[in-house]
């Protein structure tokens, strides 16, 4: 691929190309990467800039490691947001003229990587263009009120009350995830995420112009007879926006390319660039949240069956890919189950130390008793999703080990029990966080927590417990709780539940949704406070209480032995 990248620098004379790790759609985990293909980079997040040269790979702190084993012989691998290419660029003597793909980029995303430093030149065709070999269609599919909580119907008119006080006549929906909270409809074509590709236009009329291949909407547009929605091919945008009255236009930044966007600008004028769905669909109503609680346990019996299992080998006999498997049998006993939320990350010993390991055949190690297992996983049930870290060992660990697990759990533990109305904000829960680890000049490259979907993507924004995240916390919110410590080449240590918000005698709390079993034989409990090792004993107390009628006498008896 990087071939035909030069081949392209030469033809249009350009300096170098720029190669994102998105589809048209935006999506964290689209099925094909087209950095992959040119880095042989697998992470989820990051891009490439292939100058006449030499070759630019930026990626965050959760995967400096990993580009540097997989892509260190052809690439130079830059941290952002420690160094982004406009740091780079602007001491050069020379300004590049870059080529990019106006249907992968959007404006927010050119600026933030590159801000005024270089010429960039819109490359209008396709370099990547795949033949689709599968002949399967992955048809849309609507979900009813009773899973939902709330009629497509509603959301609408929550949504056109919105346009209605901001005097904005259409918004256009870019993320697929928004399309499918707004109307209520799922699909599959991620493969770990219950995303529907799509776009759509909602006018402040209430008619709605929906996109997508029109192979799979049969089942949906009859849910829609009665509603003023209309099926157009994905690429026929220009031409109903040719058909609309002119007026103003909401877009989303983060999602709305550059072609896109273009299209729009020729004849609206755009109003609002922030697509407010993302802070609706943030909230969780209850019905959203008792079918989370539903899935949670489904899937605590399947980590507790599965950590009794693997805590009680006589030998460790397994690899990290037989690991995986492992873990997915379980989780398949239940028939809620659908498929992981993402691919499931079994590092031991020093692949836990990559902070979003996956195995291939050439990483995939032994376990080791002598050595930690980080594993990372998660689950799209009926109707809920799940993610859950935890950090096992199979025998006496050194001290120092311990401490540092000891001290990652603190600062779980001190997440676990913030006062959301005096923290407001996950930057100042990120540091309750850290605070035992940075006790010792020690810290972690990556946020504490994510927000989480109700069926839909594991990782869904604008709230997150980060250092940079400012979004005010609410009731409903849904994060992970997840701190971390890891040690190049040595190992890893992370321990994660979801937690959703909720208001309990006048104060918003984080209430645990996941219940799986800690690994006790990786505390120093002398290092917890009274307050800490209370909290853990009710944690494993509500765990037996919750997972334990689901298991076997054995099963049972391990579980009862972590109180």
């Amino acid at each position: 691929m990087i071939s035909k990248i030069k081949y392209i620098i030469k033809k249009k004379n350009l300096d170098g190309y720029v190669v994102p790790k998105n589809d048209k759609f935006f999506t964290e985990y689209s099925k094909i990467s087209n950095l992959e293909l040119v880095s042989n980079f697998s992470g989820s997040a990051g891009f490439a800039i292939i100058l006449k040269k030499e070759n630019y790979l930026f990626v965050d702190g959760r995967y400096t490691i990993q580009a540097k084993k997989q892509s260190g012989k052809n690439f130079k691998i830059f941290e952002i947001p420690l160094i982004w290419p406009r740091n780079i660029f602007k001491s050069l003597k020379k300004r590049l003229n870059l080529g990019f793909d106006p249907k992968l980029f959007t404006y927010t995303t050119l600026k933030q990587y590159f801000n005024n430093t270089c010429d960039l030149t819109p490359i209008n065709e396709d370099l990547f263009l795949k033949k689709n070999k599968s002949l399967k269609v992955n048809k849309f599919y609507k979900l009813d009120e009773k899973i939902v909580g709330e009629s497509s119907r509603s959301k609408i008119n929550s949504v056109i009350k919105i346009l209605n006080k901001k005097k904005i006549d259409y918004l256009f929906i870019s993320a697929g995830e928004n399309v499918c909270w707004l109307m209520n409809i799922r699909g599959k074509d991620l493969p770990n995420s219950p995303i529907a590709n799509c776009n759509l236009i909602l006018t402040k009329s209430r008619k709605i112009y929906f996109f997508s291949k029109l192979n799979k909407i049969s089942k949906i547009k009859k849910k829609f007879v009665n509603q003023k929605v209309l099926f157009y091919e994905e690429d026929k945008l220009f031409e109903i926006l040719r058909s609309l009255k002119t007026g103003s236009f909401c877009i989303d930044e983060k999602t709305c390319s550059v072609f896109n966007e273009e299209l729009i600008k020729s004849n609206f004028i755009i109003k609002e660039r922030n697509d407010f769905i993302y802070h609706l669909k943030s909230i969780k109503n209850k019905i959203e949240i008792k079918s989370m609680m539903k899935a949670h346990i489904e899937d605590g019996v399947a980590l507790t069956k599965f950590l009794y299992w693997i805590k009680n080998l006589k030998e460790i006999n397994l690899t990290e890919q037989q690991v995986e498997k492992k873990l997915e049998s379980f989780r398949k006993q239940n028939k809620n189950y659908l498929y992981p939320s993402f691919d499931t990350i079994a590092g031991s010993g020093p692949n836990g130390a990559i902070i979003h390991y996956r195995s291939n055949k050439a990483s995939n190690r032994k376990l080791n008793k002598n050595e930690l297992l980080l594993l990372d996983s998660g689950g799209q049930y009926k109707w809920g999703t799940t993610d859950v870290t935890r950090t096992i060992c199979f025998s006496k660990v050194p001290k120092k080990i311990k401490e540092l697990y000891t001290r990652v759990l603190k600062g779980h533990i001190a997440v676990a029990q913030s006062d959301i109305i005096k923290d407001k904000v996950g930057h100042n829960v990120d540091n309750k966080a850290r605070q035992s680890l940075n006790k010792i000049n020690l810290d972690y490259r990556h946020g504490t927590g994510h927000g989480v979907g109700f069926f839909l993507n594991v990782h869904e924004g604008p709230q997150s417990i980060s250092k940079n995240n400012y979004i005010k916390l609410k009731e409903g919110m849904i994060v992970s709780n997840e701190p971390g410590y890891y040690l190049e080449n040595k190992f890893g240590i992370r321990i994660e539940n979801l937690v959703f918000i909720k208001k309990i005698l006048k104060k918003l709390r984080f209430v645990n949704l996941t219940f799986v079993p800690i690994d006790k034989d990786l505390i120093e409990e002398k290092m917890l406070t009274n307050n800490e090792k209370n909290y853990l004993f009710n944690y494993h107390l509500e765990t037996y209480s919750k997972i334990s009628p689901f298991l076997n006498k054995k099963q049972k008896k391990w579980l009862a032995k972590l109180i």
